[in-house]
This record gives C-alpha cells, structure tokens and sequence, in this order.
C-alpha cells in the first residue's frame, strides 16, 4: 500500500516535472487556500541537492507571483465593498498595516497571516510593485532558510 509513496516522489523529481511542481504548489500556497509548499521544496532539494538553488528560486516566484493575487484581490474586494458601504473600517491592524505600508508584506512568508496579509495590502490599495518587492524579498529569505534548516536537520538522522 506505501508503494505508490516512492513512486510520486519519483514522478515529482524528474526534470519535466520538478521545478514545474514547486512552482504550482508555492503559488496556490501564496493564495488564501490552506496548503503549505515546505513539504515539496524540502522533499525535491533531499531527493535533487544540485537543484538547491533553482529550487528556493521557482518557489520564491511562484509564491511572490500568488502573494500578488492575494494583492489583487483584496484590490478588488475593496472596490466592490466601495460600492455598498461609504464609511471604511477602523481597526487598529488596518491602521497599523496602513502605517507600515509595503513593508509590512516583508511578513507575508509567515504561516496563517501571510496570505492574507498580501490580501489587506490590496484592500488598503498599497503601491503594488513595492508590495511584491517585499513579498518577495520575504519569501526568498524564508525558502533559504527553511530549506538550509531542513537539510541541517536531515542530515542529523
């Protein structure tokens, strides 16, 4: 019954289809549906070590390209709600993000918060290219560090 395990790893490191793979899951990831790419980037740098490199690099575009959808649309969310509601919301993490402006996106690797984070930044019509500046200046920095982590971690066993 495990066989078939193996057997996705396989089909999942080739050439054809790895990077393709971290690409894919690092931009659903980046969106707001509840999915972590770690597990695929990890698993492709243990089984492919030479792809290190272009493997923090697809998943840090696929994850930067999903965390400016998220962007777009919160954008669109706030135009829409524009229609239907005059007065804006007054909560002090909206006013915090305000504040902080695309910089705050430098959080938008972190779990739970992340993908909505970028979602808000829409919403409040942050500058998108900065917010994807920092989007991706964050994700880049986790996806090395995770993975360096992870690799450390593995090779204790």
């Amino acid at each position: 019954m495990d066989t078939w395990i193996p057997a996705l790893l396989n089909l999942l490191a080739l050439p054809e289809y790895s990077l393709g793979t971290v690409f894919i899951v690092s931009f659903i990831s980046a969106t707001l549906l509840p999915m972590g790419s770690e597990p695929v980037v990890f698993g492709l740098v243990q089984l492919n070590p030479a792809l290190f490199w272009p493997v923090v690099l697809v998943a840090t575009t696929g994850n930067t390209l999903g965390g400016a959808v998220s962007w777009w649309m919160g954008f669109g969310a706030h135009r829409v709600a524009e229609r239907y509601k005059k007065n804006s919301l007054d909560l002090k993490a909206l006013d915090w993000l305000r504040r902080l402006g695309p910089k705050a996106c430098l959080l938008a690797w972190l779990p739970l918060v992340g993908d909505p984070l970028c979602s808000v930044a829409g919403w409040l019509k942050l500058p998108f290219w900065p917010c994807v500046a920092y989007m991706a200046i964050g994700k880049f920095l986790r996806y090395t560090v995770m993975t360096i982590a992870l690799i450390g971690l593995a090779s204790l066993w």
